[in-house]
């Protein structure tokens, strides 16, 4: 029996969260075409999610092309078939690792922090306070969050494209011998809008699920500073885990 409870409040507590994490989706979506809109809270946002984490998703994207190109090489020279590393390396980037890694990235720095500073805010009754000021908390703290994510990370992923790229050529010219015009023409050659396309929808979708699990966790965040660690924590893992499920369920509709 007791294995049995375990069993059954953990599965009360996934269907609250996700019950929750549907309520604020739905809440975001009806009060999304209406003003006010906060601009300056969404340009302010905008600026912490995409400027702020150029640095560790360039850098991620650099050394992801790089070992991509290093591996293929080692693999394909078994068959002879060294030209076809920029070709792994570009459809890689663009298709999957590009959006993935960016987006688990961002849930760990952004989603987290989501969590943190409105959790604070929760649990100090600074949410509270905005109602006596005739402001609605859910548009002035969640929606300008929400939209800065959804419209940040498709932008990170196609700089994070390009810099994986040319960290993949610079591997293949520096230390495998390929001359960058042919790296460049067999990388072009192979791709379609397509293969561009399905990443920006996954770093939109991505983007969307990171905003709604941050906040959704530290608007309804209780039990003062442990409780919004746990949030966090929430935060950053459940977002980490919807990206890789919603990767595979994205991944089988664009590419049936």
């Amino acid at each position: 029996m007791k294995v049995l409870n375990i069993i059954g409040a953990w599965f009360e507590n996934l269907l609250n969260h996700s019950g929750l994490y549907a309520m604020m989706l739905i809440q975001v979506l009806r009060k999304l075409p209406k003003p006010p809109w906060y601009p300056r809270q969404i340009l302010i946002q905008a600026e912490q999610v995409g400027v702020q984490s150029l640095p560790v998703v360039l850098l991620t994207a650099l050394f992801t092309g790089m070992v991509l190109a290093l591996q293929s090489y080692v693999g394909f020279h078994r068959f002879g078939a060294e030209s076809m590393v920029s070709m792994v390396v570009s459809l890689s980037m663009l298709r999957e690792l590009g959006p993935v890694l960016v987006a688990l990235m961002v849930a760990g720095r952004v989603g987290a922090q989501f969590a943190a500073e409105l959790g604070t805010m929760r649990v100090s009754q600074q949410v509270d306070a905005l109602w006596t000021l005739s402001t609605d908390p859910f548009r002035y703290l969640v929606t300008p969050r929400v939209i800065a994510v959804t419209m940040m990370l498709p932008l990170l992923v196609a700089l994070a494209d390009i810099v994986g790229i040319g960290g993949g050529c610079l591997i293949s010219v520096a230390l495998l011998g390929e001359t960058p015009s042919v790296y460049l023409h067999n990388s072009i050659h192979f791709l379609t809008l397509n293969d561009f396309y399905s990443g920006i929808i996954k770093a939109m979708v991505f983007g969307s699920v990171i905003g709604i699990i941050g906040c959704t966790e530290g608007f309804h965040c209780s039990g003062g500073a442990q409780g919004v660690g746990q949030a966090t924590t929430r935060a950053m893992v459940i977002s980490a885990m919807s990206i890789l499920v919603l990767d595979y369920i994205l991944t089988a509709w664009l590419f049936q």
